[in-house]
């Protein structure tokens, strides 16, 4: 686990790609319950404006939120996670000519706070080059 006094604001945290299937929202309704057909049916998507299936807000929210937990090694580390929903994250069917989508996520630290002992990690989070997650940002504990 990373100490407090060893890290500055601007200091990566770290960086990773998760590639999102069909399967894996599948999944995902099955584990929420959140069985919205706009994650599952392209033509109930299309049918409210949007280009087809879409990723769960909330579970895009939590892959990004893994590269927080994986640099310190302890999720229950993070005492606080915020995030705006910016942008959709369109998931292409197995026949699509791209299918699944990729999540690109990197974390830099944006402010410490050595009298709480927390370090604000601050997220960004995009997919196909457009940024999903707004003002995404988690508040870890850390040892001094």
């Amino acid at each position: 686990m990373p100490r407090l006094s060893e890290l500055s604001v601007g200091d990566a945290v770290g960086s990773a790609t998760a590639h999102l299937t069909r399967a894996d929202l599948v999944r995902y309704a099955d584990a929420s319950g959140d069985q919205n057909p706009i994650h599952a049916s392209d033509e109930a998507a299309r049918s409210v404006g949007l280009p087809g299936v879409i990723a769960h807000g909330m579970l895009t929210m939590g892959v990004a939120v893994r590269v927080v937990v994986d640099w310190c090694g302890d999720p229950s580390a993070v005492v606080d996670y915020g995030t705006r929903f910016t942008g959709q994250v369109p998931v292409g069917a197995d026949d699509a000519p791209e299918p699944g989508a990729d999540l690109e996520v990197s974390a830099v630290v944006g402010a410490l706070d050595a009298e709480a002992g927390t370090a604000r990690v601050d997220i960004t989070a995009t997919c196909g080059g457009t940024r999903v997650l707004g003002r995404a940002r988690a508040v870890v504990r850390l040892p001094a």
